[in-house]
């Protein structure tokens, strides 16, 4: 069997999925806002250090794909297909973005400065994509539903940016040695 499609490579993308799978429900509601605090960006920054561009976005499809399907790991341990489509569904599609583009800079391995910006251009992205779906679903502005939808996470999402550099760059030297 090739490298590529290894057990031990697929054990990983499940392994990062169910990390995913925990992390993203655990959410606090925001009055201010309908988008609640959440892990779940957390949960996508760690699995851009563990798993390459690729196994990434494939690990975050299956997370996307077991909610899809009902099972409750979507913030405040929600899930369905109304979910993805309704109000904050360009968030989680936003995910793919993110996790993509975060693994992407952080595998370039040019220090964490490198990794820091290569989050911040994912999570504008899974922002963007978010706030214009919700804009659509809502029917607001994109200005109005960018202060309502991301300028109140920016704090902590700078936070779970410096944890994930924490837990990130220790997670990558303790798997250094499976080669991913």
């Amino acid at each position: 069997m090739s490298k590529t499609f290894s057990v031990q490579k697929m054990a990983i993308i499940a392994l990062m999925t169910a990390v995913l799978c925990i992390l993203a429900p655990i959410s606090i509601p925001v009055f201010i806002s309908p988008v609640p605090i959440s892990l779940g960006v957390l949960a996508i920054y760690l699995t851009a250090y563990v798993l390459s561009p690729v196994d990434a976005l494939i690990s975050v499809i299956i997370f996307i794909l077991l909610g899809t399907f009902g099972l409750p790991v979507f913030s405040g341990y929600s899930g369905g297909l109304s979910k993805l489509v309704g109000p904050t569904g360009g968030y989680i599609i936003g995910f793919l973005f993110t996790v993509y583009i975060s693994s992407l800079f952080i595998h370039m391995k040019k220090g964490i400065i490198f990794d820091v910006i290569g989050m911040i251009t994912g999570l504008a992205l899974c922002y963007i994509l978010g706030t214009i779906w919700f804009s659509y679903q809502q029917g607001k502005g994109f200005i109005a539903s960018l202060l309502l939808c991301v300028v109140p996470f920016l704090i902590g999402d700078a936070i779970k940016i410096i944890v994930a550099v924490i837990l990130g760059t220790q997670l990558n030297k303790r798997l250094a040695h499976l080669d991913l």
